[in-house]
């Protein structure tokens, strides 16, 4: 599954009320070290389909989000569980990098889970 373009009309259904995980990538077309990573994100994204989803924010064309969520440097990615921005990585980083990084976000995953469902059933 390839990563998806997200926008200030998408961002709510694609990232905050997804059913899985989200690895946001916030870029610029002028960034350079985004376009380094960009062929890894996206061939990541097919090698973890169904357990974590791939997205990508234009900061330049999506400045409300990246401002929302504090972006000060690109490329920023971000990992979303339950709606909530839980782990980031400011820069790039080399594929072996970002797949171990990924695999610690994704074990942080299920304790996500739990506390959402914990929190759905107290109420």
């Amino acid at each position: 599954m390839a990563a998806i373009d997200v926008d200030s009309s998408t961002w709510n259904e694609r990232v905050l009320t997804s059913k899985v995980p989200v690895i946001v990538d916030f870029w610029a077309s002028w960034c350079p070290w985004c376009k380094r990573l960009l062929p890894d994100f996206d061939s990541l994204s097919n090698q973890y389909a169904g357990r974590l989803t791939f997205a990508k924010v234009n900061a330049e064309t999506s400045p409300d989000i990246s401002s929302k969520y504090g972006v000060q440097g690109l490329p920023t990615l971000k990992f979303f569980c339950g709606g909530r921005p839980l782990a980031e990585i400011v820069g790039y980083v080399p594929r072996s990098e970002l797949q171990k990084q990924l695999d610690t976000m994704l074990s942080t995953y299920q304790d996500c889970l739990e506390q959402s469902s914990t929190m759905k059933r107290a109420v």
